[in-house]
């Protein structure tokens, strides 16, 4: 959900200094969140990220070599692939609950919205609660407006 803009983007200040400060502090939040990243998400957890294409050249050398079957390997491809997209998908759905909990973070209910298929977001209703539920209907109904999405979120609200 894109961001509204501040007072302070339109209008400039003489010899740009408020701008290099800005993007000085704006660096060092970006390298503070990724440093707690690292240090209370992916080490902690063991996470590793590797590419599909990555996997593929992996597996393919091995095939090349005679150590698995072509169909051996593209089908690990495939399950190393798919358990790797739900794994994110459980760790994004506690991060996203974990963020509600504490009430840091954007307002908005569900983590990077935009960027979800309709699955996706689907898979995330369930930890809102009806306000949230309201909120994401309504946001919903203004930009996407995916039937699938409109019917799970009237489905999840009427449930409650």
């Amino acid at each position: 959900m894109p961001s509204p803009k501040s007072a302070s983007q339109g209008s400039r200040t003489s010899g740009g200094s408020r701008s290099a400060a800005q993007s000085g502090a704006s660096s060092e939040g970006s390298s503070g969140l990724a440093e707690q990243l690292l240090n209370r998400v992916i080490r902690p957890l063991g996470l590793v990220v590797l590419t599909r294409d990555r996997i593929q050249e992996v597996l393919d050398d091995a095939a090349a070599r005679g150590r698995v079957t072509r169909s051996d390997a593209n089908e690990l491809v495939t399950e190393l692939v798919n358990r790797g997209r739900q794994q994110t998908e459980q760790l994004l759905r506690s991060m996203d609950k974990a963020r509600r909990s504490v009430g840091a973070g954007q307002s908005f209910p569900i983590l990077g919205y935009d960027e979800l298929t309709a699955a996706q977001v689907q898979a995330r209703l369930d930890d809102l609660s009806p306000p949230e539920l309201r909120r994401v209907r309504d946001y919903e109904r203004r930009h996407a407006n995916r039937k699938s999405v409109l019917a799970a979120l009237d489905k999840q609200l009427t449930a409650d």
